[in-house]
C-alpha cells in the first residue's frame, strides 16, 4: 500500500487529498508542481550523500558493516584489535559513523606517538589501515562491479535533466559527501563541463579560485562579446575523493593536493574525511575551502537546496544548513529522504520541505511491490523536471514549422 508524505514545515500538504486509487497520482503531481516551481529560482544547489550511489556502493550503514567484517577477520590472529575497535565504537553517538571512529583513532594515535607506547601504536595503525583500505575498496568501483552501470545510468539521467539551464540563471552547484567518481564519470560521458576546484594540464592541483571561474563562448569576435555556456556545473566534493592525493613535488602551487586519473590504495590518498588530527595544515585547506564555498553559496538570495541521499548525520554540514536558514530569508530546503528521527524534521519553518514514502507498483507479471519515492532513481525518473534545453528548442522548432505550415493555407 502506498504511503506518500509531503510536508512544508509541519504542514501536511497532502491532507486535502482523499485516499483511493487517484491519491498516488494527485500526490505525486502536487510534489512535481512544487519542485518545478522551485527550479525556477535563480540559484539551485544539491547536497547528495551516500544513498545516491547505492546499490553499486554501500551507504554509510552498509559501509560500516563491511568495516565490521574486516575488523572481525583481522582480529582472528589478534583479538585485542577487535576489543579496541568495539571500545571506540561505544564512545561515538552513531556506531555507523566511520568519520567519528577514524577521528578518535587518529587522536588516539597522536597521544600514543607522544607517549611512545609502541604496542598500542601498532594496534591503532592496523585499525586505521584496515578501515581505510576497506572503505577504499568498496568505493573504488568500476564497470566490472555489480550494479555499476545501473548506478551510473541514474547519474547520467540526473545530469541530462538538469545540467542545461537557461544561460541567464546560475549554474548548478553539486555538493557531495561521496568520495566515488560517479559524478565525474557521468559528466564526462555526457560532455558536460564541470569545475571541481582543480586546474592544470597533465598535473591537476587544487585551487579554490577556480570556483569563481566559468566556461564561456565567444559570441562576437569583433567586439569580444562572450556568454556563459549552458552545459556546465560546479562540483564540490566536501569530504574529499578517492582520486585526490597529497603531492609535495610541485613547489609552484599553494595547495599540495593533486587529482589523479587512476586511484590506487598505494598512493597517499586524501581519501575520505576532513579529520583535523589526520591532516596537516596544507591538507586541511581543501576541506576548509570547500565548506566555505558551501556556506557562501547557501547565503545567495533566491536559493534552493535539494538534499538527496544524505541522512543529516554530519553536524558540520547540518550547521551550515541551519546557518543558511537563520541568515538567508529567501532560501528553501527540500529534503528528499525519510529522516523522521532528525532535528530538522521538528523545525516549524515553511521554507523546509520534506518528501518521502513509497508508492505501490505492479510488475508485468501482476506482482505488486513498494517503491520508495525518496530513492535517487525514483527522484530522477519521476519527480525532477526535465530542463534539457535541446528538447525545448526542438519543441519551439516544431511549433514554428506548424505555424508556417498553417499560415500558408
Amino acid at each position: 500500500m502506498s504511503n506518500i508524505n509531503f510536508f512544508q514545515g509541519q504542514n501536511d500538504l497532502l491532507s486535502e487529498f482523499e485516499s483511493g486509487d487517484s491519491f498516488d497520482r494527485s500526490a505525486l503531481n502536487s510534489i512535481k508542481e512544487k519542485l518545478n516551481e522551485l527550479f525556477n529560482l535563480k540559484n539551485i544547489h544539491f547536497l547528495i550523500g551516500s544513498g545516491t550511489s547505492c546499490p553499486a556502493i554501500p551507504n554509510m550503514k552498509g559501509l560500516a558493516e563491511k568495516v565490521d567484517e574486516k575488523v572481525e577477520w583481522i582480529s582472528k590472529a589478534e583479538r585485542v584489535i577487535k576489543e579496541e575497535y568495539l571500545h571506540i565504537k561505544k564512545r561515538v553517538k552513531d556506531s555507523s559513523n566511520l568519520e567519528d571512529i577514524l577521528g578518535i583513532l587518529y587522536s588516539h594515535k597522536i597521544y600514543l606517538d607522544n607517549s611512545k607506547v609502541f604496542d598500542k601504536i601498532r594496534i591503532c595503525d592496523r585499525l586505521i589501515e584496515a578501515m581505510e583500505s576497506e572503505i577504499f575498496n568498496n568505493i573504488n568501483v568500476s564497470e566490472k562491479d555489480a550494479h555499476y552501470n545501473q548506478t551510473l545510468n541514474v547519474y547520467q539521467n540526473f545530469y541530462r535533466r538538469l545540467a542545461l539551464r537557461n544561460k541567464d540563471l546560475s549554474r548548478l552547484n553539486i555538493f557531495t559527501t561521496n568520495n566515488d567518481l560517479f559524478n565525474e564519470t557521468a559528466l564526462d560521458s555526457l560532455n558536460i563541463n564541470y569545475i571541481n576546484g582543480f586546474g592544470g594540464g597533465l598535473n591537476k592541483f587544487f585551487n579554490p579560485a577556480f570556483f569563481n571561474y566559468t566556461f564561456s563562448k565567444r559570441m562576437d569576435t569583433s567586439i569580444g562579446k562572450f556568454e556563459p555556456v549552458e552545459n556546465m556545473v560546479y562540483l564540490y566534493k566536501i569530504h574529499g575523493s578517492i582520486n585526490w592525493i597529497e603531492d609535495n613535488q610541485n613547489s609552484n602551487t599553494y595547495f599540495k593536493i593533486k587529482e589523479i586519473n587512476n586511484p590506487d590504495r598505494k598512493n597517499n590518498n586524501v581519501l575520505i574525511y576532513p579529520t583535523p588530527t589526520k591532516q596537516n595544515k596544507s591538507l586541511g585547506s581543501p576541506y576548509v575551502e570547500l565548506f566555505r564555498e558551501f556556506q557562501r553559496k547557501l547565503l545567495e538570495p533566491h536559493s534552493v537546496l535539494f538534499v538527496i541521499g544524505y541522512s543529516f548525520s554530519d553536524e558540520h554540514i547540518n550547521n551550515v544548513i541551519y546557518q543558511a536558514l537563520a541568515t538567508n530569508s529567501t532560501i528553501s530546503v527540500v529534503v528528499l529522504n525519510d529522516i523522521e528521527d532528525k532535528a530538522i524534521t521538528k523545525i516549524e519553518d515553511n521554507r523546509i520541505y520534506r518528501i518521502y514514502g513509497e508508492v505501490e507498483r505492479e510488475e508485468s507479471s501482476g506482482k505488486k511491490y513498494s517503491q520508495p519515492i525518496h530513492y535517487f532513481n525514483f527522484i530522477v525518473d519521476e519527480l525532477l523536471p526535465n530542463i534539457d534545453t535541446t528538447k525545448a528548442e526542438d519543441s519551439l522548432t516544431e511549433f514554428i514549422q506548424f505555424y508556417h505550415k498553417n499560415l500558408s493555407k
